[in-house]
């Protein structure tokens, strides 16, 4: 089983930001001048909107004590954000410690192969050359001729046993497993923060607002990883418990590991976003 889960597991509420953006953008109109639509919808999932609300409010007022309150309000932003960041590096950092787990089972598989094929490329030669010292001490033809076809037969018989397309398979389990929510689109676990969650599936933090960043990456994995069969992608080990994978399966589950901790970290270009307009308000 894993060793990159968290030793404490920790219970985040399963309660999810709301996703009705276009009511909440309309709603904080006003912030418009200052925050992007992606900063305001962040600073609605952390629960900041009143702070930030409050804080404009407080800088038509240049006293002292406005500018202290501001400053309060600011660093009570500043610590949902740090949560927020701190939740990123833990989700990517387990992405990246799973791709490394499966990938060193996937490069033993490998060498399970390739040490297999290098032994039946050995037997064949062998066999080979037995067969053609053999042929030349025999004297006889028709038991010379029996040795070379015997050997031919052998020697291809190895050969085509390093055509094993398959390989061996090894088990490896995973109960807690990240991609299986990813896959099927919803938080049927406490494996991921809410906050983190509504990033991933919120299709105004995507490129083109089509699709959430998860939305595109199973469309990804659909072409690229399972040749577009659902229904092949749906049975596969990689979003079960766990169980006997090959080595392409395993390759499969690094890559895909690799590909959402790369889609988390680019979370982090939006809360960046967002501190430097939060940084505008304050000036």
């Amino acid at each position: 089983d894993s060793y990159c889960k968290a030793p404490f597991k920790y219970n985040y509420t399963n309660k999810l930001p709301s996703y009705n953006s276009d009511s909440i953008l309309e709603a904080n109109k006003d912030l418009k001048e200052i925050f992007s639509d992606q900063s305001i919808l962040i600073l609605n999932a952390l629960d900041n909107l009143d702070e930030v609300h409050d804080i404009m409010e407080l800088k038509k007022d240049s006293s002292l004590a406005s500018q202290v309150r501001v400053l309060q309000l600011k660093t009570k932003i500043n610590s949902k954000i740090t949560i927020a960041l701190t939740e990123l590096d833990a989700v990517a950092a387990e992405f990246d410690c799973e791709g490394e787990r499966v990938a060193q089972i996937g490069n033993y598989v490998d060498n399970l192969n390739a040490s297999r094929n290098n032994k039946m490329i050995l037997y064949s030669i062998v066999a080979g050359a037995a067969a053609s010292i053999a042929g030349g001490i025999v004297k006889d033809e028709g038991w010379s001729n029996a040795i070379d076809i015997s050997g031919g037969v052998l020697g291809a018989g190895f050969g085509l046993a390093t055509l094993n397309p398959k390989g061996k398979k090894v088990e490896f389990i995973h109960q807690r497993n990240l991609l299986r929510d990813v896959w099927r689109g919803k938080l049927e676990s406490p494996n991921f923060p809410p906050f983190i969650w509504y990033m991933y599936t919120e299709k105004k933090f995507s490129n083109r607002e089509e699709r959430s960043i998860i939305g595109n990456m199973k469309e990804r994995w659909l072409h690229y990883q399972f040749d577009d069969n659902k229904s092949a992608a749906d049975q596969s080990v990689i979003f079960s418990d766990g169980g006997f994978y090959r080595s392409d399966d395993l390759h499969n589950r690094a890559a895909m590991l690799n590909q959402m901790q790369s889609a988390t970290r680019t979370i982090n270009q939006n809360i960046n976003y967002l501190l430097l307009d939060l940084d505008k308000l304050i000036l």
